[in-house]
């Protein structure tokens, strides 16, 4: 069956709740008239990236559940799940195997063997693209006492797999046909844009291989039964080429053009995007991550950038900076900011309900991160606990606290609006972009005899939808 045309939650196994038993419950109890499906990040047994180092996608942390209560969530809702194809944490069997045995470890090709590819100049060093203040590189010292050095992109605990060998696509397609029998329609393809590893390249999104390997990715999903969401930050041409090629790709520039548009209260960057942005893709405004400002390079001139950045980085956490693999200490732009998107719209009630009226009317299918929906404040004091400037938008919700945030009067409002996007059937047929003024943005739906219509007026920050009733035909208004 297709993914449904719904909203969709994104939500750690255990910050909404303390397990996934508990978040089941907290949907059941809350939301399950919102949404249609749910983004659960990584369950999977982890040592490092808050989930993102996995030992194995084919396990459950027992300290989050089981299968079954993942089972008990995809049995009602769409399920996606991630599928890091970069890397696989320090601690799997694969990875101990080649420490302990070396070369001889039937494991070994699936690691990229930094001294095999041959001399790195400082020059190729400055092309490549890092995430860390360190090389890509880490030194192993084998049981036997040799040494030898693999990539790890990330942290020193995510080693990079090689996708020249055979070994790492079967790994994928195990892991694909596992978490597709337990009900995952839709696989977020963590750190795509690192596979390729070419000497000499960016070593991040090496064109045309890149596509080659996404391509079998979806490929394998799909003779499964799912469908696959790329993940990326960068320039919106690589979600248009992700959408050329048949995949989903994700509308991270909405985020900052809205925070621009709702700042300045000028439409026209936002309003040339929608005309434009792919119509299969997927909407967020807040994720794990943070907000990203690569995706509206080029979309945005650099001093509406620059004012964005210095208005949110008032209340936000240290940003997150790009670095070059030959100078590691020296950085480059910002990379994220680091902060809940209400803080970022100065917990602007009426703000922030404008920005997410906008974000359901956009073509494609809308995401809500946690944090989002319960609209959350930064959490300074576990950013100080763990030293992760992320963190600052990771609260830990307990289910009395899930309990207590759903009455406040911006929470109730986000509902309606949710419910209002997964269940009223104009959403299913065509977007039209609507005249406007300059301060103003408005936009239509229209499915057969039913249409609905937003209106945001920026300067004020208010949002109206007219619609058609579609039991009594009639054209009926609501305040957002």
């Amino acid at each position: 069956m297709p993914l449904r045309n719904q909203v969709q939650l994104i939500a750690y196994p255990d910050r909404m709740g303390a397990n996934l038993a508990e978040l089941h419950d907290l949907i059941d109890r809350h939301f399950a008239a919102a949404i249609g499906g749910i983004h659960i990040l990584p369950p999977y047994p982890s040592n490092a990236d808050g989930g993102f180092a996995p030992l194995t996608h084919k396990e459950i942390d027992p300290k989050y559940g089981s299968w079954a209560d993942i089972e008990k969530i995809s049995a009602r809702f769409d399920l996606c799940l991630d599928l890091t194809l970069n890397h696989i944490s320090d601690e799997s069997v694969e990875f101990r195997d080649f420490v302990a045995r070396g070369y001889a470890s039937e494991y070994a090709d699936l690691f990229v063997h930094v001294d095999q590819l041959g001399p790195i100049s400082q020059d190729d060093l400055a092309r490549i693209h890092i995430r860390k203040e360190k090389e890509p590189f880490r030194e192993v010292v084998f049981a036997d006492g040799s040494r030898g050095r693999v990539w790890c992109t990330f942290t020193e605990h995510q080693i990079d797999l090689d996708y020249r060998s055979p070994r790492t696509y079967a790994l994928m397609e195990d892991a694909i046909g596992f978490l597709a029998a337990r009900g995952v329609k839709l696989f977020r393809l963590d750190a795509f844009g690192y596979t390729i590893k070419k000497i000499g390249t960016s070593c991040y999104l090496v064109e045309p291989d890149v596509y080659d390997l996404l391509k079998w990715i979806d490929g394998v999903a799909r003779e499964h039964g799912a469908e696959t969401l790329p993940e990326v930050h960068d320039h919106a041409s690589f979600q248009y080429a992700i959408a050329l090629h048949g995949m989903h790709p994700y509308g991270f520039a909405l985020a900052p053009l809205l925070l621009h548009s709702l700042f300045d209260a000028n439409g026209v960057h936002l309003k040339q995007w929608l005309r434009m942005c792919p119509r299969n893709q997927f909407t967020v405004l807040d994720t794990h991550d943070g907000i990203c400002i690569p995706d509206v390079e080029g979309m945005l001139p650099k001093d509406r950038i620059q004012a964005v950045i210095d208005n949110v980085s008032q209340r936000s956490a240290d940003p997150i900076l790009r670095r070059s693999a030959a100078h590691v200490h020296s950085v480059g732009a910002i990379y994220q900011l680091t902060c809940t998107y209400y803080d970022a719209l100065k917990r602007d009630d009426d703000a922030y309900i404008a920005a997410r009226a906008i974000q359901f009317f956009a073509p494609g299918t809308p995401q809500v991160y946690y944090v989002g929906l319960l609209a959350g404040s930064n959490d300074q004091e576990l950013t100080e606990a763990t030293g992760e400037q992320r963190d600052v938008n990771r609260h830990r919700y307990s289910a009395a606290e899930v309990d207590a945030a759903v009455k406040s009067p911006v929470v109730r409002r986000l509902l309606k609006l949710m419910e209002f996007r997964s269940s009223y059937p104009a959403f299913d047929g065509v977007f039209h972009l609507m005249y406007s003024s300059e301060s103003s943005v408005a936009m239509r739906w229209r499915h057969g005899e039913l249409r609905c219509e937003l209106f945001v007026d920026l300067g004020a920050r208010k949002a109206t939808i007219g619609y058609v009733d579609a039991a009594s035909g009639r054209w009926l208004s609501m305040h957002c």
